[in-house]
Parts: structure tokens; C-alpha cells; sequence
């Protein structure tokens, strides 16, 4: 029976022992001052919308403006909500270490085409949201004039990805027209003919005409006397000189 009780007592006393141990090491490391900040971009640092130095500015405005405060003090969650608003970043992850490193992880958005009109310019990512223009980079993106209708947006997206996905198209095609009646032209980089698409349906079989036409094509000197290339019947690619 007293052995029994020994025994009782000594896991009471281990347990407790852990306890404080954990408290103790909780407590010493939350008190503990930011060091340093590691700031990545997922897929490199090439095509920098957004640099370490703008990042690194947006984490110390909102650390009360500077980086020399206690771990327990930084609202993880509040700064990367800052992150994800910032209009060239689709997702950020902020985390930190037991060495006192505070560490953020930035995906960029990725832009498909570039809206500009008399007043603004912009880009649009793959999501459809807006992203602004930046001093650091210029995407290689076709532009876009003219604008659609709310409820037809999943279309045109859908025709903005599928350039923007094509090795061959995403180079190809350089100029979007978007009509008033929700047609669409295009613009080749490497012929001036106007590339007729029509409404944003069919758009893979349209774009597949386009491409095994353009490499016929090439191989015939008249490409160059084309005025039009015609997509809208899906069966056929039909051109006018």
C-alpha cells in the first residue's frame, strides 16, 4: 500500500514537473525579441511584382513600426490578413520560430491580360480579381480594351487562362478587342490580320482551329496578304486577303 502511494506521488510530482518546465519554456520564449524576418516567394525571385523591401515595410507598419517587439506580442493571423489584401498577393503564410525568426512565405497573383482605357490600367490575375500595375515588373501579357458584363465574366476568364496556359498562344496573341455585342478580336504578334474569335463559347475548339491553321499557315508565303482570320465557325478557319 505504500508503495503503491510512492508510486502516486511520484507521478504527481513528474507531472507537475512537466507542467513548469512547459510554463517556464512557454513563457521564456514568447518574451523573446523578433531577431531577424525571412521573407520567400513561392517559384523564385524572378518577375518580382512586389519586392522583400515592400514586404518587409507592410510587416513593420503593422508591428507598430519596427521589428524589435516580444514574439507573444506579434498577431500572427493580423499579418497575414494584411498580406492577402495587398493587391499583387494571392496568399501569404506568416509564421515564426523558436529562434525568434518571423518568417512570411508570398505567392504573387499571376496576371493573364492587362485592361487599359483612357483613365487606368490594370492587370487581371487568373482568379479574375484585380491586381495593380507594378514599378518593379512588366508582365508579357496581351491587352485588353473594351469590358464585359458581370454575369458572362467566368467566359472571358476562361479565354484569358487558356492564352495565358498555351506556350504558343500566350506568345502569339498580344492585343484583345472586346466589342460591345461581347465579341472578341485579337491581334497576332507575328501577322497583322485580325483574328475574328466571336462570343467567348466553344473557346478550346476555336483556339485549337487557330493553332493548326497558323501552322499551315507559315508554310505558305500568302499568310502575309490575310486581312482576316475568321474562328467563329467551329468546323472551319476561314480567311480573307
Amino acid at each position: 500500500m505504500i508503495g503503491l502511494k510512492w508510486h502516486n506521488i511520484r507521478l504527481v510530482i513528474i507531472v507537475l514537473l512537466m507542467v513548469f518546465l512547459y510554463s517556464f519554456s512557454s513563457k521564456r520564449n514568447g518574451s523573446r525579441v523578433l531577431k531577424e524576418v525571412n521573407i520567400s516567394f513561392e517559384g523564385g525571385t524572378d518577375n518580382m511584382f512586389i519586392t522583400h523591401e515592400m514586404v518587409n515595410n507592410l510587416l513593420k507598419q503593422n508591428l507598430g513600426g519596427s521589428l524589435s517587439i516580444q514574439k507573444d506580442a506579434v498577431d500572427l493571423n493580423t499579418l497575414e490578413t494584411v498580406l492577402d489584401d495587398h493587391g499583387m498577393i494571392e496568399k501569404a503564410e506568416v509564421f515564426s520560430t523558436v529562434d525568434g525568426s518571423l518568417n512570411a512565405h508570398i505567392k504573387q497573383k499571376s496576371p493573364t491580360v492587362r485592361f487599359i482605357s483612357d483613365n487606368t490600367s490594370y492587370y487581371i490575375d487568373r482568379k479574375g480579381t484585380t491586381m495593380p500595375l507594378s514599378e518593379n515588373f512588366s508582365a508579357r501579357v496581351p491587352l485588353v480594351v473594351g469590358s464585359y458584363v458581370e454575369k458572362d465574366k467566368g467566359q472571358y476568364l476562361s479565354l484569358f487562362n487558356e492564352i495565358s496556359d498555351d506556350d504558343f498562344l500566350s506568345k502569339d496573341i498580344t492585343g484583345i478587342k472586346i466589342l460591345p455585342s461581347g465579341s472578341i478580336l485579337m491581334k497576332s504578334r507575328n501577322y497583322d490580320y485580325t483574328i475574328i474569335f466571336g462570343k467567348p463559347v466553344f473557346i478550346d475548339r476555336k483556339l485549337k482551329n487557330y493553332k493548326a491553321f497558323f501552322y499551315h499557315a507559315i508554310k505558305d508565303t500568302l499568310v502575309k496578304q490575310y486581312k482576316e482570320v475568321n474562328l467563329m465557325f467551329t468546323e472551319q478557319v476561314v480567311c480573307k486577303k
